[in-house]
């Protein structure tokens, strides 16, 4: 379990650089290369998602990277916006919640199970490195 533990810490780290990556990357394009914000926002995502995977594996899980996993690791990211988006739905219409504060509220439901997927995808056939 205290492997686990550590992980998890890991894995949130990886996130909140993962997401600073993301909005540099972001900025770079839509502030000062002039793309739109959305081309913007597609091209950070997958760059984000490309430098989460390899973070994922090496920092987070420490296990050998391979194609397969590499083409799975998507699936964690649209469970993500799949739950957060359930999530934040309710907590704006049903719970009458701030906009601004349900997306913040969302990621405590998310985080656990966008982790516990991502170390089934990335640990299965537990190649450590």
């Amino acid at each position: 379990m205290l492997r686990n533990k550590g992980e998890f810490i890991r894995f949130v780290m990886v996130g909140g650089v993962n997401t600073a990556n993301y909005y540099v990357i972001y900025l770079l394009f839509f502030r000062i290369a002039g793309v739109s914000y959305l081309f913007s926002h597609w091209i950070a995502f997958f760059i984000s998602m490309v430098i989460s995977f390899y973070l994922n594996v090496y920092f987070t899980y420490r296990v050998k990277p391979t194609l397969k996993k590499f083409l799975q690791f998507p699936i964690t990211q649209v469970v993500n916006m799949s739950i957060s988006s359930v999530f934040i739905y309710i907590f704006v219409e049903y719970l009458h919640l701030n906009g601004y504060i349900a997306p913040i509220l969302a990621v405590v439901f998310t985080v656990p199970v966008t982790f516990i997927l991502t170390s089934k995808i990335l640990k299965r056939g537990n190649q450590s490195l």
